[in-house]
Formats: structure tokens, sequence, C-alpha cells
């Protein structure tokens, strides 16, 4: 009788720029009026990995509203989504 191997266990699979609300971590771009929309949007493909037209809703949420939760997620991730921000002198905050 051969054995059985044991079952995996599924796995999520959650996309690179998870808006995840169960994450303790999240990071929020702040407006700083110092960008140009280009920018931003070029800024937030390279952190998040996000489409342009997400990018585009974001940058004009943080316009509009002062700031948006761009990414939520692990701290070490949220840390380095905010640096990736950052190269750029972009106002971030990396909050629980």
């Amino acid at each position: 009788m051969a054995e059985s191997l044991p079952k995996r266990p599924a796995v999520l699979d959650l996309p690179a720029d998870s808006t995840h609300t169960t994450y303790a971590w999240r990071v929020v771009l702040i407006n700083c009026e110092c960008h140009t929309f280009d920018d931003v949007e070029r800024q937030l493909l390279k952190a998040i990995r996000c489409t342009l037209s997400k990018a585009r809703a974001i940058a004009w949420e943080v316009h509009t509203k002062g700031s948006s939760t761009v990414y939520s997620g692990v701290l070490e991730r949220c840390e380095a989504v905010a640096a990736c921000l950052e190269d750029i002198r972009l106002v971030v905050k990396v909050v629980q």
C-alpha cells in the first residue's frame, strides 16, 4: 500500500500592489504640490508595480484629498515601497 502525501495548503496569490485591509502596515502618500502628475505616476509604477490607470487614480486621490494609502502589506515591503517613493522626494509615511 503506497503512502499518500500530505495535501499542500492553499496559497493566496495576492498582487504586488495589494491594498488588502488585513495587513497591519500601510504606506501613505501625502500631497506636497511640488511634483508633476507624471512624476508621481511614474514612481508609483516602480514602487507598487501597478497599472498606469491605477497610478493615475492614486495620484488624483492624493491631489484632491491630500493623501492616500498606496500600499498595504508587511513592514519590510512597506518600507521598500516608501523608499522607492522617497527616491524622488515624495512625502510618505509608513503607519500601522
